[in-house]
């Protein structure tokens, strides 16, 4: 198994996303690439939080993330999501089945990343992602030293600020879109936000 890094804006990404529906299940798609012993997630695509079950809805964000990862020369190297229950971590269910199986088949080293909504917090003092990479044709939760986040201590006090400003508001996923296709799947203007987060903590 190898080691993991989350990009500031990835990880930013997923817990935005969660904090944007706590009431739902979350999911996404994680983007990134492999090379000398360490998977670096580099961009979170957020999904759905109506639509986790529906297999259409699935097939068509796939098929337009993968087109996203060939253009920015990135592979679709995990799967993210959050459960309704707060105590909930599991992967094991029909939605996460559906796509974390279908990223194994295109990619070797792929994780899901499951948000632990209990060690989320108005603080934002501690990462909240419990990884599983896949080895030996099963799902094995990783150790949380061989995952780093970019930023470490940066990266929770711009998330912290974010959240306080509700930046969660700004972050719109396949649902949104498919509701509005004006919103922006790809969170471009988040992104920019993110990163001027990053900066003034520094």
């Amino acid at each position: 198994m190898t080691d993991v890094k989350f990009s500031a804006r990835a990880y930013a990404k997923v817990l935005l996303h969660a904090i944007k529906y706590p009431h739902c299940a979350i999911n996404g798609l994680l983007l990134g690439k492999y090379g000398n012993g360490e998977l670096s997630i580099v961009d979170a695509v957020p999904l759905f939080h109506i639509s986790l079950h529906l297999a259409p809805m699935g097939e068509l964000a796939l098929n337009t993330v993968e087109q996203l990862a060939t253009e920015l020369n990135l592979e679709i190297a995990g799967y993210y999501a959050a459960n309704e229950n707060i105590n909930d971590t599991s992967i094991d269910k029909p939605a996460h089945r559906a796509i974390s199986e279908k990223l194994t088949e295109n990619f070797d080293h792929a994780i899901i990343a499951m948000v632990d909504n209990k060690e989320l917090s108005i603080d934002m003092d501690r990462f909240a992602l419990k990884v599983s990479q896949y080895s030996d044709g099963k799902w094995k939760v990783k150790d949380r030293a061989s995952i780093r986040y970019e930023g470490d201590d940066t990266l929770l006090k711009a998330l912290y600020k974010l959240n306080k400003d509700e930046r969660y508001r700004d972050l719109y996923d396949f649902d949104n879109h498919l509701d509005d296709v004006s919103l922006d799947w790809r969170n471009r203007k988040l992104n920019k936000i993110i990163d001027g987060a990053l900066q003034r903590q520094v």
